[in-house]
């Protein structure tokens, strides 16, 4: 008989599972909305699950999980993405909670019409086969064409638990995040974890500081925020006072020593960066306020691939894979990240990494936001040039060219330097590379 692991972690139907709508739902209650709007999908093999309600986004893909139809988590519904899945599958049809939802596809409202009137008579939760594949999570395009990956049952499962083993968490705890549930960080971390860990989940995904602070508060301690470097600083610089943490998360983008330091002094809870890819998971965490060493989550180890490369296996990582980025391994669960394969630069024979170059400029006085990207297709090893946007409203261009001088060699001073009033960030952070060669064509020529 095939292994199977239950919907939920919680083993009492009238214990809390989820805040929606300003009141807590049991997790009976939630396996009632699951089942019912299970019987209600349309027939399809794949749907796109477009719920921004991070509630009725965990609905959604559990009832497309009990009739057994995929689930499709683009990172973007440009109409160029929609048009590729629609490639892949052509009867593709999408679950929204957006009545002005302008997705091109024929889409069921996902509203509380469509849920249970009460939680009775679908208790216990029901289980599913380990290797059911229940969704295709896409990577973010922020260095090429979104590339798209199965996640099965077993394996989400079993990488949440070893997610809860290494933050320390115990049931109970009450989880906000700021990230959308499509991401590979917000499905593991803002929707299996608490479903999956016994916690609680929270339905908003709160944007402004000022709202991250209300909905903290309306929640129950302990509380752990999941977050990412961009929104973390954001927050930060805003001065608001927030209620208490447990725990907070960082991932998508790498986050300084100095910038976690500075986090959990002020507000006082430990923090925690994850490493992961879309590819195998989460893999890794580290206290960053305290080492740069990270170290694999239960189960997970490293072997060499070659110099500065690795693959990682055991765990939950069922297949083999191969890091895109670059590491020196210290043993087999411990190692050093020293930047993205594809992140590599070399210019008149001199050798850096994208990451670096934005890092040395985001810590110069007055700069607010910016990066440092290739600003056409060239080979990686190869490149001819580099561009740079950057947000520094009150720095005239050759402050900030004397600062870069200082800070890095002038063979990586960016050509074409361009300002402009907020980069392209997507509902992560992250920056897709179409985005950012976008805003450099728009941008006002300053060279």
């Amino acid at each position: 008989m095939s292994l199977h692991y239950p919907l939920i972690a919680h083993d009492d139907a009238a214990r809390p599972l989820a805040r929606f709508a300003d009141h807590e739902h049991s997790a009976g209650r939630f396996i009632a909305d699951v089942t019912t709007l299970a019987e209600q999908l349309p027939e399809r093999e794949a749907l796109l699950n477009a719920c921004q309600n991070r509630y009725l986004f965990a609905v959604a893909l559990y009832a497309c999980a009990l009739r057994g139809i995929l689930c499709l988590l683009p990172a973007s519904h440009s109409e160029q993405t929609i048009a590729q899945l629609c490639e892949d599958y052509p009867a593709l049809g999408c679950l929204s909670d957006r009545p002005d939802s302008d997705i091109a596809l024929p889409t069921l409202l996902i509203d509380a019409t469509l849920l249970a009137a009460s939680d009775a008579s679908h208790w216990p939760p029901p289980s599913l086969p380990a290797g059911q594949r229940i969704a295709r999570v896409f990577t973010s395009g922020s260095t090429g064409r979104p590339q798209g990956h199965d996640k099965y049952w077993g394996a989400l499962v079993e990488t949440t638990r070893a997610g809860v083993e290494s933050l320390g968490l115990e049931p109970g705890f009450s989880l906000l995040g700021t990230v959308p549930a499509q991401h590979m960080y917000g499905l593991e971390s803002t929707v299996l974890l608490p479903l999956l860990g016994g916690g609680l989940l929270c339905a908003e995904r709160p944007f402004y500081p000022a709202d991250v602070e209300a909905v903290l508060a309306a929640l129950p301690a302990p509380r752990v925020l999941v977050s990412t470097p961009f929104h973390l600083r954001t927050l930060l610089e805003s001065g608001l006072p927030v209620p208490q943490l447990a725990l907070i998360t960082s991932a998508t983008a790498p986050l300084s020593g100095e910038l976690a330091g500075e986090l959990e002094a002020r507000f006082e809870a430990p923090l925690l960066e994850i490493y992961g890819c879309t590819e195998a998971g989460q893999l890794a965490t580290r206290r960053s306020a305290s080492t740069e060493c990270w170290e694999c989550m239960p189960g997970v180890q490293l072997r060499p691939d070659g110099a500065e490369r690795a693959i990682v296996h055991g765990g939950h990582v069922w297949k083999e894979q191969p890091l895109n980025d670059r590491v020196e391994l210290l043993g087999t669960r411990h190692f050093r990240l020293l930047g993205r394969t594809a992140d590599l630069v070399n210019v008149a024979g001199k050798r850096s990494s994208l990451a670096y170059l934005t890092q040395q400029l985001l810590t110069i006085p007055g700069v607010t936001d910016g990066i440092f990207f290739l600003p056409e297709e060239e080979g990686i090893g190869s490149v001819a040039r580099l561009a740079a946007l950057v947000v520094a409203p009150e720095l005239e261009r050759t402050v900030l060219l004397s600062a870069l001088r200082q800070r890095i060699d002038a063979a990586f001073l960016p050509r074409p330097l361009k300002f402009v009033a907020a980069l392209p960030r997507n509902a992560t952070g992250k920056l897709p590379l179409a985005e950012l060669r976008a805003a450099l064509q728009d941008a006002a020529t300053d060279d």
